[in-house]
């Protein structure tokens, strides 16, 4: 038996595209011998369809989409959709065959945590389901039923399968290529069964799923794995001999690329899907001469080439020549069509409206804020007038402890280095800047600034960012408490005002543009805290002092 293993682009909600999508699929499979073809989870309707599963037009949209594929498919297909059943509704895998779906299997195990939310929509199956295919008995599974145990695995194998096929929607973080391999690995040693694992590729708002599909022989050895963040097609040829299944893979394994690399193109087809499947003509991003928009930019130009991104750089009194000069510089390299707009006329014009208010009071954020929402409002226009989506620039050290301005530097419609710890953009960029130099070399070695009030550097605000990045991680991503972070060596005053800060900026943080998720957890689906939150998680009092009132707005 031939398997192709369809590593395809789902477009959540784009039934008709995607119906086209698993028929070129099919047909390549059959052109290339195959005898079953394997879709992802739910690549009917895209994965996640959220609250689209509430609607009655939208289920009877893949009910008749289904209809479809059963009708054209030309060769057996192994399809991940939505099904309904009287008032419950399944995530389901159905096998087309000869014109009808002749057998059915719905996923036992619905993941609620993290970014999941299965159990909102649909009802646990209850039931295993095996079937044969040239001669070979194949076992079915979805995504989270090989992540709960062996249970699923195992009652295949009692209705005598040789192979395990699982369909996944398995969305992207660091190191999980390294879970979902183990993890399988240790269920094919388990039950001494062949794994197919078919994942889903592409990005879906937050999320990006990051294809590499593989197959692994009964021992838990590496057969086969798909490229990253590519659509794919995978053939593997399964015969039995006295040892059980023999297994040869058309497509051998691609090697895993370095952390940094895979993080690298994981933010490309975020913003490039993004940008597709919403219709945009393009981004604008404001061009600071700092790292944060140039490493945006190198990813915007990666993704979507230079024509279909424009850059403003929009100089004030506080910005440095060499600022203007860098900015300039990697626009150039790049490619990349901007305008030079200085926003002191419009930002005088504030000054000089809000002066009357403000007599007797000494400059503070409030006039630094005011820079980053006149900039906001250049770039919304420019938005607004050509269509473009702006894309922030703002990286995940900022947002955690709200160095960041609402209605400013936050204004956009998607961030692309969102969950990118500063420590991390800087290796993205360096690493960005050994494919070819995009990034002035002093970009990478000057001090980060703001650039918002005179002789400004970020480290007078916060801590060292490899200290900051390290105890957000530890609380965002890993439910640190203060006294864990203070047991592992961290100055007790500055734990205390980091997780202050990072709490008292979720306000900010409910209003910021969604972003790709790299991490185990992020700011959006993963993480959700409330605004009025009366508990101190840094071990202080939260009623805030004038001074901190200050400091927060």
């Amino acid at each position: 038996m031939r398997v192709a293993l369809a590593q395809c682009n789902a477009w959540v909600g784009d039934i008709d595209r995607n119906v086209a999508m698993i028929l070129a699929a099919a047909q390549e499979a059959r052109t290339a011998g195959a005898d079953l073809l394997v879709t992802p989870e739910l690549a009917l309707c895209g994965y996640p369809p959220e609250d689209l599963l509430l609607r009655e037009d939208f289920l009877q949209s893949c009910d008749e989409a289904l209809h479809l594929l059963t009708l054209q498919a030309p060769l057996p297909v192994l399809l991940g959709h939505p099904q309904r059943i009287d008032t419950k509704l399944y995530n389901s895998a159905s096998l087309l065959r000869n014109g009808q779906v002749e057998a059915v299997y719905h996923k036992h195990c619905l993941p609620n945590y993290a970014v999941f939310d299965e159990l909102r929509y649909f009802t646990p199956g209850t039931q295993s389901l095996t079937f044969t295919c040239a001669g070979i008995s194949c076992g079915v599974a979805i995504c989270e039923d090989v992540w709960c145990g062996p249970a699923v695995a195992e009652a295949s194998i009692t209705q005598g399968a040789e192979l395990l096929l699982v369909l996944n929607a398995s969305p992207y973080h660091r190191h999980k290529q390294g879970e979902r391999e183990s993890r399988l690995a240790a269920l094919a040693i388990q039950t001494k069964l062949p794994i197919c694992y078919v994942n889903l590729v592409g990005g879906q708002d937050e999320l990006v799923f990051d294809g590499r599909s593989f197959v692994l022989d009964a021992s838990g050895r590496l057969e086969s794995r798909g490229p990253l963040c590519q659509s794919a097609l995978l053939l593997t040829d399964f015969a039995r001999s006295s040892q059980g299944l023999k297994l040869k893979s058309e497509t051998p394994p691609v090697d895993l690329e370095d952390m940094v690399a895979e993080v690298y193109a994981v933010l490309t087809l975020g913003i490039r899907d993004y940008v597709r499947k919403n219709h945009f003509p393009g981004v604008v991003l404001g061009l600071s001469g700092g790292v944060d928009s140039a490493l945006t930019l190198a990813i915007a130009v990666d993704a979507l080439g230079p024509e279909r991104v424009h850059a403003l750089i929009m100089p004030s009194r506080y910005t440095a020549a060499m600022s203007v000069e860098d900015a300039e510089a990697e626009a150039e390299s790049l490619g990349v069509s901007h305008d030079l707009l200085s926003i002191e006329p419009v930002f005088q014009a504030y000054l000089q409206e809000l002066s009357p208010l403000f007599a007797g009071r000494a400059p503070d954020t409030t006039e630094e804020n005011l820079q980053a929402r006149v900039r906001a409002g250049l770039l919304m226009a420019y938005s607004n007038k050509f269509g473009h989506l702006l894309v922030t620039t703002g990286n995940k050290s900022e947002i955690a402890v709200g160095y960041a301005t609402l209605y400013g530097d936050m204004a956009g419609g998607f961030a692309i280095i969102k969950d990118i710890p500063k420590t991390l953009v800087y290796r993205l960029a360096r690493y960005r800047n050994a494919l070819s130099e995009v990034i002035p070399e002093r970009v990478l070695n000057r001090a980060p600034s703001a650039e918002l009030a005179p002789d400004q550097r970020d480290q007078d605000s916060l801590p060292d960012y490899a200290v900051l990045d390290a105890i957000i991680a530890a609380y965002v991503e890993e439910d640190c408490s203060a006294e864990d972070l203070m047991a592992a060596g961290y100055a007790a005053d500055m734990v205390r005002r980091v997780l202050r800060l990072i709490d008292r900026a979720e306000y900010k943080r409910r209003q910021a543009a969604p972003g790709v998720r790299i991490s185990s957890r992020a700011f959006g689906k993963d993480r959700r805290y409330p605004i009025t939150n009366g508990y101190a998680s840094w071990g202080g009092h939260h009623k805030l002092n004038e001074e901190q009132q200050h400091e927060e707005n």
